[in-house]
């Protein structure tokens, strides 16, 4: 047998090609066979498969999740890149190695985050995003989004009730506020500003006010941003518990009117009411226009004010002649704008009745419109001169804010008139104060009202509540905080009401 040489190789061994590897199933999109030739395409390794098949999904506690407070790290406070644990319901910062977040899912297993600004989901400590349209409910409850159509078929009359992961069954837009401590009072403007339709139409679409051009710095427009998440939440039909947390709200109104307004003081309506309006319309970048932003379309009016300057009544009558017959002392006339309009209650009887009784009084909700008729003259002191007034509305808005002037200030204490107003629930008519030259002017003058605020208890330490009526269903409703009940028209009337907001009727209903 010849021997065979270690060193040399077979020259067809030599040249024959390397065996061709066969690729993995996992690396293969597709094969493609064009004749004799395989045509492999191989895909970028990617973790959607990893994304799509989460195993830590059913760890999520729906129960748990509340969006409604500050967006802030709960352990360094920071507002910077805040994840929500899906699990346990806390706010923590990061998600890379030794952040906070990463730390809390290595030491409790909770895997499931969600970035509170990007609205994307991770599982941690793997750092990879979820994709699951399973997450969809959670992502519309911290940032509902309302198309066209939603908001046009929010006052139809087929609307269903929504569902709370507990099963209570509650009308979006009738839900109850929660008290922090003594905000009450914020409380009832914001359930009353939801119910009147071109407002909420408006804040529900965010890219309504999302292109408003401001100053460099300008930061109070979080304002707005606010009351536009707010409204969201109220109308939100997919909501995780029937009521809301107003506390991103209220933060603003605390910082943006520099402490005027307190979470833990109680304060007046009214004065709540003048400014909150007043800022959102600045804020719009709204002028002295009727037009210039939603609030003037919905609540500007117009009246002119007739002053006539009274004589010291400690001149004759001679004296008072010749003074009456200066330029100073002529009637004058000017026109000012309204957004509210503040009816004077008659003063309470100080005595007890023949049968000594305390009987609380009562007025016709007309007898405090006449003041506004052009005729009803008012008297008016200063420190040291007196005025004769009358007013006469020439133009009035789409919504009617009426304020009943419940609380005298003295220099000892407040106090308040318990005088009950006998005010009808429709068909107001705000035409028989108009002179026939204005009349003329309106269309329409019958008003219905949409929201009523009361005030009960002690002028310093007393509480609020509102009536605000759901058109879908024509029901009226009482909120006092997280409190909502059903209640008769017929009650309504018997309160002490203290702001009422009537809307203007566009047809000619009886």
């Amino acid at each position: 047998m010849p021997p065979v040489s270690k060193g040399k190789a077979k020259p067809d061994e030599r040249n024959a090609a390397p065996p061709e590897k066969k690729p993995k199933l996992e690396d293969c999109l597709e094969e493609e066979e064009g004749g004799d030739d395989k045509h492999v395409v191989k895909r970028k390794p990617t973790v959607t498969d990893q994304s799509k098949l989460c195993p830590y999904l059913d760890t999520i506690n729906r129960h748990l999740l509340d969006f409604d407070f500050e967006k802030l790290c709960s352990v360094s406070l920071t507002r910077i890149n805040v994840y929500a644990c899906l699990v346990c319901g806390k706010y923590f910062q990061g998600r890379g190695t030794n952040t906070h977040a990463y730390t809390h899912s290595v030491a409790e297993s909770h895997h499931v985050f969600l970035n509170l600004s990007t609205l994307k989901f991770y599982c941690l400590p793997d750092n990879y995003e979820i994709i699951d349209s399973s997450l969809d409910d959670i992502k519309y409850v911290l940032d509902p989004v309302f198309t066209v159509r939603d908001i046009r078929h929010l006052d139809n009359e087929d609307v269903k009730q929504s569902r709370t992961v507990d099963g209570t069954f509650y009308n979006p837009g009738v839900v109850g506020l929660n008290n922090i401590k003594a905000n009450d009072y914020c409380n009832v403007i914001l359930q009353a500003l939801s119910h009147v339709k071109p407002i909420r139409d408006f804040f529900l679409m965010e890219k309504n006010y999302a292109n408003i051009k401001r100053p460099p710095g300008d930061t109070a427009f979080t304002l707005v941003q606010r009351f536009g998440e707010l409204l969201r939440k109220l109308w939100n039909p997919r909501n995780f518990k029937a009521h809301v947390s107003p506390h991103e709200m209220l933060q603003a109104v605390v910082l943006w009117s520099s402490k005027q307004f307190q979470i833990t003081k109680q304060g007046d309506p009214i004065e709540f009411l003048s400014w909150f309006l007043h800022s959102l319309h600045k804020q719009l970048r709204g002028n002295r226009q009727p037009d210039s932003s939603v609030i003037n379309r919905s609540f500007l009016g117009e009246m002119k004010i007739y002053t006539r300057k009274l004589p010291p009544t400690e001149l004759d009558d001679v004296q008072k002649q010749l003074l009456l017959a200066t330029d100073e002392y002529q009637e004058k006339e000017e026109t000012s704008t309204f957004l509210y309009l503040t009816c004077d209650l008659p003063a309470t009887p100080l005595f007890i009745d023949e049968l000594r009784e305390n009987i609380i009084p009562q007025v016709n909700l007309y007898q405090l419109l006449a003041k506004f008729n052009s005729i009803s003259e008012k008297e008016y002191k200063t420190y040291k001169e007196n005025f004769l007034k009358r007013f006469e509305i020439t133009r009035l808005p789409k919504y009617v804010i009426l304020y009943i002037k419940r609380f005298t200030k003295n220099t000892f204490f407040l106090e308040k008139n318990p005088t009950i107003v006998n005010f009808p629930v429709k068909n107001v008519d705000f035409g028989d104060i108009l002179t026939e030259e204005n009349k003329k002017a309106h269309r329409y003058t019958k008003y219905n009202l949409v929201a009523n605020i009361v005030h009960d208890g002690e002028p310093n330490s007393g509480t609020y509540r509102c009536h605000i009526l759901q058109k879908s269903t024509n029901q009226w409703y009482e909120m006092q905080d997280l409190h909502v009940t059903n209640i008769l028209p017929q009650m309504i009337t018997l309160t002490e009401a203290y702001i009422q907001i009537y809307e203007q009727q566009e047809t000619d209903e009886t």
